[in-house]
């Protein structure tokens, strides 16, 4: 094969849209840069075109992308060098090929495959560190725009009696499942494809809600997660860039949550809100 690597900036609130769509494509993980760009990969140059142009037909031209050719290796498991074990709060987060056998931690095995979440992205991080923080032992816990699965394995693994993930994209939903069998959380942990919005009300009330995905879908699933929230029950937003932040309080303190904590990882805001 003649791998090429496609290079692709576009408004940062529509870059998890477009790594998804990248995914959902190529079967192939993506990289996002420090200074935003996206790197891709495709087996061809006539395929690393074809997407560059159904790239700018489904975004528009406010996606801008190249492609160059990459070394002759296979780069459907190249990509695979760049994971690491990770050590967050109590937890360990670590890819079924790295030996991870001499830690104390509690240790998450996750294969993304082509589901968004490991936590070599900024938001997984800040939601796994405040997950961290707020859960407690028996805690039933929602975790909408579920994808490889990471954050409801890590709440089972946690101590949570009951995790339910919703995703829209029915590839996640086997790829979640795989996860939780292989931490061994299955019997603990259930994986759904639908609207979040339609499902998050009818699968409370849970004391715990995990929330990590665009600013626009968190905000409009605002009173769906206030309605499915138990009594004293705190939600975690992911997903938000760090300009984000006054918009999003707003919209908070609209839908009567109160901000309660937060963090910040590579540019990427997290926060916690419980009802005010």
């Amino acid at each position: 094969m003649s791998w090429c690597a496609l290079d692709v900036r576009s408004p940062a609130g529509e870059r998890d849209a477009v790594a998804a769509w990248l995914v959902g494509r190529t079967g192939q993980a993506v990289e996002e840069r420090d200074d935003g760009t996206l790197v891709g990969v495709a087996d061809s140059a006539g395929a690393a075109d074809l997407l560059l142009e159904q790239l700018r037909s489904t975004f528009g031209h406010q996606v801008a992308g190249a492609a160059r050719p990459l070394p002759d290796v296979d780069w459907r498991l190249r990509w695979r060098d760049g994971l690491a074990a990770r050590r967050l709060g109590r937890l360990l987060i670590a890819p079924s090929w790295i030996d991870v056998s001499q830690t104390d931690a509690l240790v998450v095995r996750i294969d993304p495959e082509t589901a968004f979440g490991t936590a070599e992205h900024g938001s997984t991080r800040g939601a796994l560190l405040l997950l961290d923080r707020l859960i407690a032992p028996n805690d039933r816990v929602l975790d909408l725009g579920s994808g490889s699965g990471i954050l409801g394995i890590a709440a089972a693994r946690l101590g949570a009696a009951r995790v339910t993930g919703i995703d829209v994209d029915p590839e996640a939903e086997p790829i979640a499942h795989a996860n939780a069998e292989r931490n061994g959380v299955a019997d603990r942990v259930c994986f759904l494809t639908g609207d979040a919005l339609v499902l998050t009300p009818l699968l409370g009330p849970a004391e715990l809600i995990l929330s990590n995905i665009l600013r626009a879908q968190n905000e409009a699933l605002l009173p769906a997660v206030r309605e499915a929230l138990a009594p004293g029950g705190r939600a975690v937003f992911a997903g938000l860039e760090a300009g984000d932040r006054g918009e999003f309080l707003a919209a908070l303190e609209r839908e009567g949550l109160s901000p309660s904590d937060e963090t910040v990882d590579t540019g990427w805001w997290t926060v916690v809100a419980r009802a005010g």
